[in-house]
């Protein structure tokens, strides 16, 4: 029988193992957690774990919405996990952050108990953008099947926001005090986002309670970032080997991780800087030096790639004129339409970025970067390209990953298949009507007003350098 890491086996892990250093029994829960998938437990759970260290109060109940998978395997390890961390070197530390782990549909009395105890101060979540039950416009979709359960059994909720409301409607009868509600879920402006779908819930529910919500929750904007490899066989394989025992669910990231929280909160809150985290009053700045640096390569590596007949990032890079092309492109490109917020240096940041996708210990496929096209340029791209129009600087360099992107769609369709994209479709027809030349091709692209906004598609510029830069590759050049 192989012997399974627990807290009674803690100290027989291999020395080599960072292990937690705080007491685990003396722990209190002071945080819920909502979807304790892999990255939840590299990311904020790595964080909590170095504030236990000087602060016991802030132990995390995991509450999955539906899945029973964390649970079975880190209840019998008693909330006990492995994070590798993929370097230079790979290093190997246990998580004691996670105190208690629960289903909801098993026992929602159970967490909503703790949810309304007055030690927890601070609910986060990690659900995706496909849990806050949003609509297309933004806001609540009081017509999906969860929040219309949530609005006819209120007292027993089965949403993420459906708990949520029913927890401040506790919380305010029994005056429980208030909380602070923390999304970490990879999406613009999350914070404003998640209230708001809040309050709207409430408000159906009860005015009142909608406007003690607005007037009492705290629901910062937060940025999160690392790489994230999904957990496989040969980790489970290697973690078992390095401990001298079986992790039934081990987790694994890049060495980067960073947390950006907004400065904004309701009642007691964790010393988030203790940990590493940047507590700041610009989220946005963050947000977007993120999201045009990194995201903007990482798209930009993407289709370059593939089209040159690479398959992972660290591949990619090795190509000496690909990775030179996307260094200028951020530097000189990129860099200009960014005001850095306090804390944080752009070619410092810009220089990180590139030394993580060097990473040859994360095979990040450009495959999987490349799905959704359609809904990421527009942020990670066509911004940049707007604000450098507007400002006179060129574009030349920003349109060829756009072009790269065309391509991309283009030769998928020449093989039958169709991209991964919510306009999977309209893409495949016209990549299947493309003829490899820009006359021909780029007026079927431009016209994908869910892509292209009516005022950049028009603009000779950017026609201009898009035409130059579809030909370019077109020909190899």
């Amino acid at each position: 029988m192989p012997e399974f890491l627990s807290q009674a086996n803690l100290a027989r892990v291999a020395r080599e193992v960072k292990r937690p250093a705080y007491d685990r029994e003396a722990i209190e829960v002071g945080i819920v957690h909502f979807g304790p998938g892999a990255f939840h437990r590299v990311h904020q759970a790595w964080f909590v774990d170095k504030l236990l260290e000087s602060d016991r109060r802030w132990g995390i109940c995991e509450v999955s919405l539906r899945s029973t998978d964390v649970r079975d395997a880190l209840a019998p390890q008693d909330g006990l996990y492995t994070l590798a961390s993929l370097d230079e070197t790979t290093s190997f530390q246990i998580i004691g952050a996670v105190k208690q782990t629960r289903v909801a549909p098993e026992n929602p009395r159970g967490v909503l108990e703790q949810l309304t105890a007055p030690r927890t101060r601070v609910v986060t979540m990690t659900v995706t953008e496909k849990g806050y039950c949003l609509g297309p416009d933004g806001n609540l979709d009081l017509a999906h099947a969860d929040i219309q359960r949530d609005l006819q059994t209120p007292h027993a909720p089965t949403s993420l926001i459906g708990y949520l409301v029913e927890t401040l409607r506790r919380r305010r009868a029994n005056a429980a005090g208030p909380l602070t509600i923390i999304s970490c879920d990879n999406l613009v402006d999350n914070g404003t986002r998640l209230s708001r779908a809040v309050q709207q819930l409430a408000q159906v529910r009860d005015p009142d309670l909608a406007r003690w919500i607005a007037d009492t929750a705290a629901f910062p904007r937060t940025m999160v970032d690392s790489i994230t490899p999904a957990t496989t066989q040969d980790l489970r394989e290697r973690v078992a080997e390095v401990l001298g025992m079986t992790d039934q669910w081990p987790v694994q990231r890049e060495g980067f991780v960073q947390w950006v929280i907004e400065e904004r909160s309701a009642g007691d809150i964790p010393d988030w800087p203790s940990a590493g985290v940047i507590v700041t009053s610009d989220v946005g700045a963050y947000d977007r030096a993120k999201l045009r640096l990194l995201n903007g390569a990482h798209s930009s590596l993407a289709y370059l790639g593939l089209l040159a007949g690479h398959e992972t990032v660290a591949e990619a890079m090795d190509d000496v004129d690909l990775a030179a092309f996307v260094a200028t492109m951020m530097k000189r490109d990129i860099r200009p339409t960014l005001a850095a917020p306090r804390g944080l240096d752009l070619d410092s940041y810009i220089q990180a970025i590139l030394k993580r996708f060097r990473n040859p210990a994360i095979r990040h496929a450009l495959a999987q970067i490349a799905w959704d096209g359609s809904q990421k340029l527009p942020f990670r791209l066509l911004g940049t390209i707007r604000d450098n129009l507007q400002a006179g600087r060129p574009i030349d360099r920003l349109c060829v990953p756009i072009a790269a992107w065309m391509h991309f769609v283009r030769r998928k369709a020449l093989d039958g298949e169709q991209v991964v994209d919510p306009l999977a479709r309209p893409l495949f027809e016209i990549g299947r009507s493309c003829q490899n030349r820009a006359s021909t091709d780029l007026l079927l692209f431009v016209a994908l007003e869910q892509v292209f906004p009516p005022a950049l598609a028009s603009n000779e510029l950017f026609t201009s350098a898009l035409t130059q830069a579809y030909d370019g590759l077109a020909a190899g050049r």
